[in-house]
Parts: C-alpha cells; structure tokens; sequence
C-alpha cells in the first residue's frame, strides 16, 4: 500500500519511504512508526499501542519511542505528526492512499562464451556481473535484481526457466552470449517470462570493446521497456579502454573465487587496469574490495588491508560519486577502522544508490548487529538473502546475527539450510557449532568444528573456536595443544591476536587475556566490532578490563 502526503510517498509493504522520488533512508522501527500514524491518521495513537505495535518483541526504555518520533519529525518536518498530551501522538494533513505494485524481480543467468575459447569466460563471467548492476541502478523501486552469486550457480546447467525461476522467486529471466573477435564483441540477449516461458524480447548488438558499456545500456534499456519499468535518468555512458576494462573483469573473475592467490592475482589485475586508464573508477573499487577481503579471511592485518583499501576507495569516488560499490567499500573500511559514523552513512548511501546490491546490505547487516540492532540486522541479512537466494554466505550470514541475538535455533536451521545447499561449506559447520556451544551441547559443537576444519584446513579462527568449545566442555588439555599449534604458526604467519583472547578467556587466564585483547585492539581485530553482541563474552559484561575495551573500540556509544 501506498500512502502519499505533501512531497511525501511511503510505500508500507516495502518498508521504504520517499521524498520526490528519493529514497530516505530510515531505520525499520521509525518506518513501523510512521505506517501505524498514518494507517491511524486523524485519530490519536497512544503510547502503549504504539509500543504494543512496533516493539512487541522488546523491553525499551519511554525515550526510545519519543527518540524515534524526534526522528520523523526532522525528516518530515513538524507539521504532520501532533503531540497529544498524556496520551500519545496523532498523523494530521491529507493523505492519498492507493495499491502498490510489487516490485519486478528479475534474474540475469550467465552469459555463454561463444568465442570458442575458455580465456574468454572471464569476459562473459563479468558481462554477467555487469548487466546485474546496470539493471539493478535502472528503478530500484520497481526492479530488483538477484545478485551475482545466485546467478552464477546456474551456469551450464540443464534446469528450466520455469525452475530458475521458482527457485529465485523472479518474474522474468534475462539469457544471452557474448562472442569476442579481436578488438569487437557481439552480444546476444534475450528476456523469457517465466509464468509461461514466453519470449518477451530477443535482439543482437554488436561493436568495439570500447563501447561495450553503450551496449550494455541498450540491453538494460530495452528490458526495462518490456517489463513496463519507468526509467530514473541515465548519464550516457563513456567509452571504456579496452585493455582497462578486460583486466578489470579479469581482476572480478579472480576476486570471486576468493582464494589468498585469486585475491593477490586480482589486484594486479586492478592495478592494470588503472594503468592502462587511470579514470577508470570501478578498478579502484576492486583494489579496496581485495584488499578487504583479504583482511576479512585472515590474510591481511586491518592497517594494511584498510589503508589501502581507503586510498583506493576515495580516488574512485572523486572519479563517480554515485558509485553504490565504492560507497558499500568505504563503509566496509570504515566499519573495521571503528569509525562508525562513516560506516553507517556509507552503508545507507551505498543502498539508496542502488537497493539491488546484495553485499552493500550483507555488510550493513553486520554493523546492525554489532551495534546490537538485532531486529534491523534480521531485516537487511533477510533481504540481502531474497537479492541473493542461493548464496551460502547470505544463510551463513543470517545465521551469525541470530546467534548475536540469541536465537540459536534459528541459527542452526539457517546453517543446515546451507548444508542442504552445500554439503561441503565449512562456514556452516562453523555457524552450527557455535550455536550448539551456546546450547551447551558440546560434543556436537566438537564434532562441527572439527567438520569445518576438515573440510577448510586449520584456519586460526576456527581452531580458536574448536580450542573454546573444547575448554567449555571441561578438556582444558586440548584446548592448550590448540594453543600451541597458533603459537607455532604466529612465528611464521600472520594469526589474529583475537584468537589468542579468546583461549586464554575460557582457561580463565584473565591477564594473559586481556594482554592480547589489547594487541587485537591494536590491529584492530575484525572480531573485536562485535564483542558487544558475542555470546561467548557474556560473563564478561560488567568486568572492569572488560567493560574498558568495549569503551575503546565505541568510545561514547
């Protein structure tokens, strides 16, 4: 349903509100706010009800509900939303209410090389990956575009539209093949329905690599006109160096396989990319975004990781400031840099830019629940999963915030969802152990993290989870030979100082803890954001050292 008052749209099943067509971003609970004044306007709402309404899952304080109002009326103005002494609030002036449409889901599938060459793929791969994201900037409102890893799962595959479609939940799918000769490419496209396998649109385009973001705009433009898709305007797009655009899809190629060398390999990529065109923004978004991955897997420490990912991040937004990729990065690097201003800003710019960007609202999740947001954490890891379907990560994501709230059932049945759609991903025996540890059954939390480190190898901090669980359960003797198996590893590698806290805490060797907490406080541990929301460090709240580092990684908050 939509409600439209003054310059103002809200669309109440999306949960999104509009001022002349610009998405403001707002939190879940000031949009449950505002829909329950509005759906009750004119008559007064008490407090209670609106508490009943909006907050039935949670204790919170009286001033939260008046916090939330203040926000609306800042974002709003004063003149809609009367104080009713004693009583509550009522939503005064004019208000149109129609229908709302639902929004369009579409599905991109990979486009097949038929250049009859396999070093070609990663110019089909990342025509793929390219098209998702010119379409999902076309209307966000009214187009929402499923997210590269879902769609890469149905490359060569003998399923059906009718199947793609059910299992991605989309209306329509767009199919093609690009064909590379030399210096020029042509690309073939077609747009199926998938409510009757029709052919809504097919047609073939053809020219230099230079113009092949022109050609990518004609095929978005053209969907969008058959799917009955209003068009935001669209800048006219510039022609690319090809040199610099065929190594900046080599260096995405390399970036999504996600291991140490793809990653190094990728940024060489990048960097030959910006070489070969020194303007060329979505390069420097692919060093910050290797960069950061590096980190978020234990490769990198966070001040190298960070800082260069920060340098590379800002030459590409001086080059396009309405590049959601850039923004979601500087959040990302933000958000591990403890400046939680710039990453909160950055996530919600990173979205409003463009709402299909699956990883930008995956990261936002994880800010949500370090700063203890649960219930708006749930809602972007919800809707980073609908963008992304099929994605192990999102279900492995989904399942970490509900064991930071608490709901550790809910968190194994995501993590055996991902079983169900990969046996062998580590992360989910990872996700089932520590929501089994947490329930205090043990041996399953063993047995999962043994799983996960037979199936990854010995990362540092999964054995510095099976070191905790195995201390947990009382066998404090194989918790010290993990110990020592980091101990020795740190002499040659990089190994989280995290880890170390977090072993020595549950030997209850308190000072040798708190030593390393500092050295992670030092590096800036990417765990060390969520230390409010770990269950593990709950006995901890209220002790002085404690309580300390949490004052140093949020400061004031």
């Amino acid at each position: 349903m939509f409600y439209e008052f003054g310059r103002f749209r809200l669309d109440a099943d999306a949960h999104v509100l509009f001022r002349d067509e610009k998405r403001i971003p707002l939190t879940p609970k000031a949009v449950d706010v505002l829909v329950t004044l509005v759906e009750n306007r004119g008559a007064p709402v008490a407090r209670q009800d609106l508490f009943e309404k909006v907050w039935s899952d949670a204790v919170v304080e009286d001033g939260t509900l008046s916090s939330h109002i203040s926000l609306l009326r800042r974002t709003l103005g004063p003149q809609f939303i009367e104080t009713i002494p004693k009583r509550g609030y009522r939503f005064v002036g004019a208000v149109e209410e129609r229908k709302s449409d639902s929004r369009v889901l579409l599905a991109v599938l990979p486009f097949e090389n038929l250049s009859g060459s396999k070093k070609h793929d990663c110019f089909s791969d990342g025509l793929t990956e390219e098209m998702i994201t010119q379409l999902g900037r076309l209307n966000p409102e009214r187009l929402g575009v499923i997210a590269r890893t879902s769609s890469m799962t149905y490359k060569s595959t003998d399923k059906t539209i009718e199947q793609i479609g059910r299992e991605l939940g989309v209306a329509y799918v767009l199919e093609g093949s690009a064909r590379r000769a030399g210096s020029r490419v042509r690309i073939s496209a077609q747009l199926i329905k998938v409510s009757d396998q029709t052919h809504v649109w097919a047609e073939n385009y053809e020219g230099g690599v230079e113009d092949i973001l022109s050609l990518q705009s004609r095929v978005s433009v053209e969907v969008a006109r058959q799917i009955q898709v209003r068009l935001t305007p669209l800048e006219n797009p510039k022609p690319v160096v090809p040199a610099a655009y065929e190594a900046y899809l080599k260096g995405r190629y390399h970036w999504h396989r996600r291991t140490q060398h793809d990653l190094e390999v990728s940024i060489r990529c990048f960097e030959e990319a910006v070489e070969s065109d020194p303007s060329y923004a979505p390069a420097y978004t692919g060093i910050a975004d290797s960069y950061l991955t590096l980190m978020d897997q234990g490769y990198l420490s966070q001040h190298e990781a960070t800082a260069q990912a920060r340098a590379s991040v800002l030459k590409a937004l001086r080059l396009d400031e309405n590049l959601a990729e850039a923004h979601a990065s500087l959040a990302h690097a933000a958000f591990h840099e403890f400046d939680w201003p710039t990453a909160e800003s950055e996530f919600v710019r990173a979205i409003e830019l463009n709402p299909s960007y699956s990883n930008a609202r995956h990261y936002y999740s994880n800010y949500l629940s370090a700063m203890c947001r649960f219930d708006e954490a749930i809602a972007e890891a919800e809707e980073a999963r609908r963008l992304d379907p099929v994605s192990a990560a999102e279900y492995s994501n989904l399942s970490s915030i509900y064991w930071h709230a608490g709901h550790y059932e809910r968190a194994i049945e995501q993590a055996q969802k991902i079983v169900a759609l990969n046996p062998t991903h580590h992360r989910a025996y990872e996700d089932l152990g520590r929501a089994y540890e947490q329930m205090g059954a043990y041996d399953a939390a063993i047995e999962s993290f043994e799983k996960a480190i037979a199936l990854e190898g010995r990362a540092h901090a999964t054995l510095a989870s099976l070191a905790h669980a195995y201390a947990s359960a009382g066998k404090a003797d194989e918790a010290r030979k993990i110990l020592q198996e980091l101990q020795d590893a740190a002499k040659t590698r990089f190994v989280s100082a995290y880890s170390f806290a977090l072993i020595y805490m549950v030997l209850g060797e308190m000072d040798e803890a708190f030593a390393w907490f500092a050295k992670a406080f030092d590096e800036r541990s990417p765990a060390l954001p969520f230390l409010r929301a770990n269950p593990r460090f709950a006995s901890m709240r209220g002790e002085p050292r404690f309580e300390k580092l949490i004052q140093r990684v949020f400061g004031a908050r």
